[in-house]
């Protein structure tokens, strides 16, 4: 007689294997997967003075931490792997964190430990549980566990120019810890008018500085850390010589003697200011009008005094609403190798592309007279030289259509 024997398997949420122990699970501790864990970053902040010249700031938040494997932690950070070590863990079936039920590879299980990934989509801004529960064959157990939020992030933000008392609108990731925003080099508070998860608004201070980024310190679990933007605002009370149009008003500039506004100098319309056409600034813009195939020139003049060469201007500054379709620009001026006009191969006539639907962020450098390269603008070909006329020329093709653009906060920035 021939006998058959087998080992008997069981289940586990529909993946067999080896249970393990029989009895109610328990959590003793949470450790680390990995052995090296960075907590937040370092950045390096480019500053400029009222003459221009450039300093660079270390602001490291905190440094990297080294740990080893078995690193028991309580709190733990979206996207990190830990491991959970107790006993009767084997049959584990669902793992809850703060309410959420996450996946996890149950061929990694042990009767001893289990391993998990906190996704992207925990909440974690408190009030929260703050809690993992895991759920077994046998029974369950809850565990205090804290997700951290991330270092706040901005993904949009409603202009990049502001005067004191004016507010700024961002749009981001982990912006409800944020504890307190200074604004750089003079380290000046700025009032969170109100801020949520996703959104932030500031209401921002009186500087004496023409341009700084944002320092955010935010909390983390029983830290507080600090972290900031790489991309600068613009004070434009400290700007106002530089200014061609921004807030629904033409700027002004003064020199030799005597002040001049800047104005419509289109050469088709219907162009100029409207109150009533979409903007940054709430307060109405510029209108281009680019006729199909009309190779035109739209643009601004200030004819005396202009706006007179100062080594200080470091770049221009502008948003632009584009229309129809995706469009290049080439920026003019009076002052450019190769003059204001219809003239895209010119020296220094800096094209743009223009994304049709959207508003378009353009910053561009100002080079030094006599250095004409791809890198930036000669705005000024002539040290001192008065710079009348600000356009932007559309090479027009038969095939496009007509083009309305929008500009605003249109700024030579010190």
């Amino acid at each position: 007689m021939l006998g058959m024997a087998s080992c008997k398997k069981e289940t586990n949420g529909g993946v067999q294997g080896t249970i393990g122990g029989k009895g109610a699970p328990t959590i003793t501790r949470v450790r680390t997967l990995n052995k090296t864990v960075t907590d937040t970053l370092q950045k390096v902040y480019t500053t400029y003075n009222s003459t221009g010249q450039t300093s660079s700031t270390n602001n490291t938040v905190i440094q990297q931490v080294v740990t080893g494997f078995d690193s028991t932690t309580t709190t733990g950070k979206l996207n990190n792997y830990y491991v959970i070590i107790g006993t009767n863990l084997g049959s584990t079936s669902n793992i809850y964190i703060n309410g959420v039920n996450i996946y996890f590879n149950r061929a990694l299980n042990t009767d001893n430990s289990v391993v998990f990934n906190i996704p992207s989509n925990i909440p974690y801004v408190q009030p929260q549980p703050n809690t993992i529960k895991l759920v077994t064959l046998y029974g369950s157990v809850t565990y205090n566990f804290t997700t951290l939020p991330p270092p706040p992030t901005i993904a949009t933000v409603s202009d990049y120019n502001f005067t004191a008392g004016s507010t700024l609108s961002f749009k981001g990731q982990g912006l409800a810890s944020l504890t307190a925003v200074t604004f750089s080099k003079s380290n000046i508070p700025v009032t969170i008018a109100s801020k949520t998860d996703t959104t932030l608004v500031l209401t921002m201070p009186q500087t004496t500085v023409s341009r700084g980024t944002l320092n955010f310190t935010y909390a983390s679990g029983s830290q507080s850390l600090k972290t900031g933007t790489s991309q600068e605002f613009i004070d434009l009370d400290n700007n106002a010589g530089g200014i061609v149009f921004a807030n629904g008003v033409w700027g002004t500039s003064s020199g030799l003697g005597s002040t001049g506004q800047w104005g419509d100098a289109s050469w088709q319309g219907p162009s100029g200011f409207s109150a009533s056409a979409p903007s940054i600034s709430g307060k109405g813009a510029l209108v281009a009008t680019y006729p199909s195939n009309g190779w035109k020139v739209e643009g601004w003049a200030n004819w005396w005094p202009g706006i007179i060469q100062d080594p200080s201007y470091s770049f221009l500054e502008f948003w632009v609403k584009g229309s129809t379709v995706d469009q290049t620009l080439y920026i003019e001026g009076d002052q450019m190798p190769g003059g204001y006009g219809q003239n895209s191969s010119a020296a220094n006539n800096y094209p743009i592309v223009v994304k049709a639907n959207i508003w378009n962020y353009f910053r561009v450098p100002i080079l030094p007279p006599g250095t004409a390269n791809a890198s930036g603008i000669e705005f000024w070909s002539t040290a001192g030289a008065q710079s009348k006329q600000l356009g932007f020329f559309l090479k027009g093709q038969g095939s496009d259509p007509n083009e309305t653009m929008y500009f605003d906060q249109v700024v030579f920035v010190k």
